[in-house]
């Protein structure tokens, strides 16, 4: 397999099976054999004499080769006890006490199945609505949306993948205005994408800037009107100042909606690309379109029958998925085997037109994504038309809107979407979705503090061809951020390399068109803007989403959700502007920080340091082994963290209590006074136990803080002097040298000590130059420059992502 070192280690973090130790059970090799084999048994269901065994290496060879790669969910539990294969839900939220826990009840089973899922809370009363049954009052949708995002934080998927939820709510719901607003604190309701559904009526309400109704769900009436254009701009400012509310035309949706005569059509998945009838799932998987461009007489060509043979077997390869999965809800089952929807997309479209030599702003380019995705549109309906044949339509064919024409008969009600493709494009080393590059060339920071520049790697190629390549060159992009002003760097290769801010926002739109042209489903996509857009900017491009057929549109300006937090700019270049006059962009974005600050002085903990020092020290406590790891930098003491094993208990709360603390370290509290809140805290399960030295979890983790205090303070002192009692402290510092960082050159008792030190793990980290304070985000894994995908982010250094 040709996989980047990156692609490596983002499969050992986040996808390879282990065991709860957290040690790798198998190989990259071995776990795309374990999902090709388990999808392939689904053939026996169809035919007992299946060739399942040559089935079987046709879909192994499909994900070795990286021509194909299923969403993450498959490749993490394929073949494997949990089962659960799919990536998105959307779940019913009706308008009663106990029909609102049962979602969030779902929800959480979803979450913990590694799933995401999406809500439409259209159906709720308004806030102050009389609640019959208790003479009370409704709280409202917006309410209730904050008792889901808490359930979601509460529930980690195995470690592997965050929660993750979309939240909609009609622009005429009667709580639209504070629906708009639940997310203008970058801190509020931080597992939710929140999309507003707008309707064709509203849109034409806009242009001729009339008011419309506000519909009570519960009675049907009108409540009162809103001006549309005003409602319309407080969308679009909202979006400006830190990308929330998206918006999804929502007639849209059920005009393509096959399945009309079970229900209409009220949310998405959580990056908008799927949208589902309640209780559907959807399978999704995506071509690596860089694997389909081959070399032909010195230029770079599409071979199309190599794309029509992935398409073939990436759409059995779905098919079969929906057959071998074990799914969270009997009401899910029923509704995705009655459907049988799948989602076929792409990924490294930029790459395509790297080697083209096709700029991604150009009309070449947008003309480009509509004949590809029309190949693989038709292409995927006939071969759903074949598997018919052998297998029968979809159960729900008589109920869709195929009965009525003399369309095919299909095996599946949709075949393709565009999802973001996050970690699956970094372990097929392309660029995500259809999503321009992000960085030429970034920073990553090694061993003995140098500095190498990572290069888009056909970029380095033709830069070494043209005789231009240079690493003080490379270092220059990663600190620029883009080439189209270098002229040290050809034209020719200036236009065609360009990055997702060296595309305006109507070409992201386009682009986004042309691709929704020919996709059942809909399209993930982000258009970007730089810091500087003003809200008329953003006003332009969601009124251009809505005029060029889109199905909803996702916008991020760049630093906006953490204006707060990092400097975005350049002191110099906050002088400059001040000189010159502020924008109307400024302004607001000073009156902004300048209302925050006067509310809260807040503490924002330090990053995670990318290099840390400290012990796992295992404890008995009354539910059995508890494994305590305290960390350290040159600043101190930064993080905990806590595993138990096998006996039960409540690991939950002990990863809270590890979080919390290691939080507070990061923001400067004092360590001595979180040892002396942790210590003493006493616990019926321990107490109970005769002969433990410790009272509770967190008594166990105050003690072994305090030893660490003390072993970081005296040279001296041997591991073993100071004793918890049932122990076993395991030597796990990393070591710089002699020790001089971690002042334990006298007790480190590691046999490589004398070899001069220990190997750091984790020590890379893929930080573009500068890129953090460009952007205001950073991954909080690796502290690398996070990218923004249809709502959500992703971390291309370490595979991290969240939603919301």
């Amino acid at each position: 397999m040709n996989l980047t070192d990156n692609a490596i280690k983002v499969l050992e973090k986040r996808y390879l099976a282990k065991d709860e130790n957290g040690n790798l059970l198998e190989t990259v090799d071995e776990m795309f054999r374990r999902v090709a084999k388990h999808v392939a048994q689904a053939d026996k269901n169809y035919s007992p004499d299946a060739d399942i065994e040559a089935l079987e290496e046709e879909f192994y060879q499909l994900m070795v080769n990286l021509e194909f790669m299923p969403n993450s969910p498959t490749l993490m539990n394929a073949g494997r006890p949990l089962g659960q294969l799919s990536a998105c839900f959307v779940l019913p939220v009706p308008d009663s006490m106990e029909g609102i826990f049962d979602a969030v009840k779902n929800a959480a089973l979803i979450h913990k199945s590694g799933g995401g899922t999406g809500f439409s809370f259209s159906r709720l009363r308004p806030k102050g609505s009389a609640v019959k049954s208790t003479g009370g009052v409704a709280s409202g949708p917006v309410s209730f949306m904050r008792v889901f995002n808490a359930a979601t934080e509460a529930v980690k998927q195995g470690g592997t993948r965050r929660g993750a939820n979309m939240g909609i709510l009609r622009v005429d719901h009667p709580d639209i205005l504070e629906f708009i607003d639940c997310k203008k604190d970058n801190a509020d309701i931080t597992n939710f994408n929140i999309s507003v559904g707008i309707t064709e009526a509203f849109m034409q309400a806009v242009e001729q800037g009339e008011d419309y109704d506000l519909i009570d769900p519960k009675t049907g009436k009108s409540t009162g009107k809103l001006n549309a254009r005003e409602v319309f701009d407080k969308i679009v400012e909202s979006a400006w100042r830190n990308g929330e509310p998206g918006i999804v035309f929502l007639d849209r949706l059920n005009k393509d909606n096959v399945l009309i005569e079970l229900g209409e059509i009220e949310s998405t998945n959580p990056c908008g690309e799927q949208p589902l009838l309640p209780y559907e799932s959807c399978n999704l998987g995506s071509i690596n379109l860089s694997q389909v461009v081959e070399e032909v007489d010195g230029e770079y060509v599409l071979n199309y029958a190599k794309l029509a043979r992935i398409v073939d077997s990436a759409v059995h390869f779905l098919d079969n998925v929906i057959d071998v999965n074990k799914y969270p809800l009997p009401q899910i089952e029923e509704m995705t085997k009655g459907s049988r929807k799948i989602g076929l997309g792409v990924m490294g479209f930029a790459d395509v037109l790297f080697k083209l030599g096709i700029p991604y702003n150009s009309d070449e380019a947008v003309e480009l994504a509509r004949k590809v995705m029309s190949f693989i549109h038709e292409r995927s309906k006939e071969m759903s038309e074949q598997l018919a044949g052998t297998r029968g339509v979809f159960p729900y064919y008589d109920k869709s809107t195929y009965k009525n024409s003399e369309g095919k008969k299909l095996r599946n009600a949709t075949t393709t979407t565009i999802a973001p493709t996050g970690t699956i494009s970094i372990i097929c080393g392309t660029t995500s979705g259809i999503e321009p590059l992000f960085a030429i060339s970034f920073v990553r920071n090694v061993m003995d503090n140098d500095e190498l520049p990572e290069v888009h790697p056909y970029f380095k190629e033709v830069a070494v061809k043209r005789g231009f390549y240079s690493d003080e060159l490379m270092r220059k992009i990663a600190a620029h951020g883009s080439i189209h002003d270098m002229e040290e760097i050809p034209e020719d290769v200036r236009r065609v390399f360009v990055t997702a801010h060296d595309v305006s926002p109507e070409y992201h739109v386009r682009m986004q068109a042309a691709f929704q042209e020919y996709t059942d489903n809909a399209v993930s996509k982000t258009v970007n803007f730089p810091n500087s857009a003003t809200i008329d900017d953003v006003r332009t491009v969601y009124w251009l989403a809505y005029e060029l057929g889109c199905k909803g549109v996702t916008i991020y300006r760049d630093g906006s959700r953490d204006v707060q937090v990092l400097s975005v700019k350049p002191k110099k270049e906050d002088e400059a502007k001040k000189e010159k006059g502020e924008s109307l962009t400024d302004k607001i974005q000073s009156r902004m920080a300048e209302q925050a600050g006067k509310k809260q002085h807040k503490i924002i903990p330090r990053p995670r340091p990318d290099v840390t020092m400290g012990f796992t020290e295992k404890v008995r406590i009354g539910c059995g082994n508890l494994y305590i790891t305290v960390n350290y930098d040159d600043k101190g003491i930064c993080e905990v963290f806590t595993n138990l094993g096998r006996a039960g208990g409540c690991p939950s709360q002990s990863e809270a209590t590890s979080r919390l603390i290691s939080m507070a370290l990061r923001s400067g509290m004092d360590v001595d006074i979180l040892i002396e809140q942790l210590k003493g805290i006493r616990c019926h399960s321990t107490l109970r136990q005769k002969g433990l030295k410790v009272l509770s979890c967190p008594d166990a983790i105050g003690r072994v803080l305090e030893k660490v205090v003390k072993l970081r303070l005296n040279n001296n002192l041997d591991i073993d002097d100071i004793d918890i009692g049932s122990s076993d402290m395991v030597n796990r510092h990393s070591c710089l040298g002699n020790c001089s960082l971690c002042s334990l050159k006298e007790v480190c008792k590691s046999p490589l000590r004398k070899n001069g030190g220990i190997r750091l793990e984790g020590i890379e980290s893929s930080q573009p130059a500068d890129d953090s304070s460009k952007n205001g985000v950073i991954c909080p894994d690796c502290g690398s420059s996070l990218e923004h995908e249809g709502g959500c982010v992703v971390c291309r250094a370490c595979g991290y992502s969240k939603c919301g």
